[in-house]
């Protein structure tokens, strides 16, 4: 159990953090900055819960709280166990991922982020997931990071997609127009 008593600790106000090891490091470093895109998707996600489908909901929040597994993860370097609901999470949200899409139509053309309120805030999510990949994988290339993390977020950004397109079903994709010449 986690007990939180006191929420401000005046440790930080240097610019110095603690990973979950005890290492102080600077709060601009890597490591800490991939933590940190890890809780803005999940802050994201929290935000299209508000909106999204009831069974929507029930699958974001079980994201959530594995995103907070990849979080505990990556704040502690070397760390030698795994969590095993991160690989388990990729092959969930695989499962899930062609759940929803055997209710959708084919993609014909690209889709504009848009819609409803669920969809609009899940495409959002869905962009903020894909920076921290990008963050991820730039760490994993200066220090090595469990392999499944990446594939978790990597699926996590697809999920969020097919999702966005669900919560539009009823109305419909909005679909790329190019503009031609």
């Amino acid at each position: 159990m986690i007990k939180l008593d006191k929420i401000y600790t005046r440790g930080g106000d240097t610019g110095i953090t603690s990973l979950g090891n005890g290492d102080r490091v600077k709060k601009n470093s890597l490591r800490v900055k991939c933590y940190g895109e890890v809780d803005e998707i999940n802050a994201t996600i929290g935000v299209a819960i508000c909106f999204c489908s009831n069974q929507q909901k029930k699958k974001l929040t079980k994201i959530q709280n594995e995103l907070f597994d990849i979080g505990a993860d990556l704040c502690m370097p070397q760390k030698k166990e795994k969590y095993e609901s991160i690989s388990k999470g990729v092959i969930n949200l695989e499962e899930e991922i062609d759940k929803m899409n055997s209710k959708l139509s084919s993609l014909t053309s690209f889709i504009l982020p848009g819609g409803t309120k669920s969809s609009s805030f899940l495409h959002l999510a869905r962009t903020v997931t894909r920076r921290c990949e990008r963050t991820l994988v730039k760490l994993d290339s200066k220090e090595k990071i469990d392999p499944e993390i990446i594939k978790y977020i990597n699926r996590l950004s697809d999920f969020l997609f097919v999702s966005a397109r669900i919560e539009n079903i009823k109305d419909g994709d909005i679909l790329w127009v190019p503009n031609k010449k």
